[in-house]
Formats: C-alpha cells, structure tokens, sequence
C-alpha cells in the first residue's frame, strides 16, 4: 500500500515540476541561439497576426564575433509568398516603413538589433495568420554565413520583445544599411 501511495506522490510531484517548468521552456526557447559563421542569431520572434492579415513582422538580433562585416540579404518561410527587410525610419514627422536596399550590414564586433519601430524583417502575403505560442520557420540568407534556419516565436498580438523588453518605438541602429547597390 505505502508502494501505491509513493508512485502516486511521485507522480503528482512529476506533474506539478512538468507544469511549473513548462512555462520555462517557452522562456528557455526564446533565448536560443543559431551560430552561423562568425554570426550568433537569437532572440528571434514575431507577433500573432489577426485573421485576414497580410503581413507580419519579424524581430531578432544578430552579433558579428568576427573580424569582417556580414550582410543579411534576404531570406525566405513557406509562411508567407515574399520576404524582406525592411526599416522604419522619422521623415518629417511621419513614420515610413520601406526596404533596406542592398542588405543590412552587421560590421565585426557589432550588433544589430532588428526590433519594432526599426530594422525588421517583413513577411508579405501570409499563408494563414501567425498563433501566439507557435513557432514560424525563416530561412535568413547572409552574404558569408550563407542560409540560416531559425524559428520566429509567436508573441502577443502587439507585444514588444519577449521578456518584456521593447516597445512599438524602440530602434537600435548599430549598423548601417549597406550602400546601393543589388544583391549578389
């Protein structure tokens, strides 16, 4: 009988710690990181999308450990028809979204930030809309590191940068578009 009462108090606590670190696991995710080349990738996230939405954004950060620039080029997520990026920019008191043409450099020892309000990566005719707690696969293309798959987590509809940090405003510019000029 004691054997009986033993399995099930363990099988309780094994329930109570599966649910008390679940909701860890959703943190612990969002902190990965992909290490492509001399590039480290994380923080990758999105917002749910309402139903009906054609767009939706993208945010990570990305940190150059090397000793030569990298650009982010393009990419692709079967989540979507088009894929870009793109930067808010202030013109004249009126806030204008549009593509980074050329790419987006991240320079040696540099960060970039691709947050709301700034940077971001856009995703154009959506297949369906985006569920918080879900994740949506991208493919990044960077001119040295090559492709890199990564997963966005699905926030909030109008969250800012999971664990609470960033708003619908904050940008960090660490790095500047790359000059004119096409894509190879």
């Amino acid at each position: 009988m004691n054997l009986i009462v033993t399995r099930r108090g363990m099988l309780g606590c094994a329930m109570v710690l599966a649910t008390a670190f679940g909701s860890g696991a959703t943190a612990r995710a969002q902190d990965q990181s992909v290490k492509a080349g001399d590039l480290v990738i994380s923080q990758a996230w999105t917002r749910a999308t309402p139903g009906g939405a054609k767009v939706g954004g993208g945010y990570l950060t990305i940190e150059n450990k090397g000793a030569t620039a990298d650009r982010l080029i393009g990419g692709a997520t079967p989540a979507a028809a088009r894929f870009e990026i793109h930067e808010m920019s202030m013109s004249d008191g009126v806030m204008k979204m549009h593509p980074v043409a050329g790419g987006l450099t991240i320079a040696p020892g540099k960060t970039v930030k691709l947050a709301p309000g700034g940077y971001h990566l856009m995703m154009i005719d959506l297949k369906q809309p985006f569920k918080q707690g879900e994740t949506v696969p991208v493919t990044l293309r960077f001119e040295k590191a090559g492709e890199v798959a990564i997963s966005l987590n699905v926030q909030g509809i109008g969250a800012g940068a999971p664990g609470g940090g960033g708003s619908m405003m904050m940008m960090k510019k660490d790095a500047a578009p790359a000059p004119h000029g096409g894509a190879k």
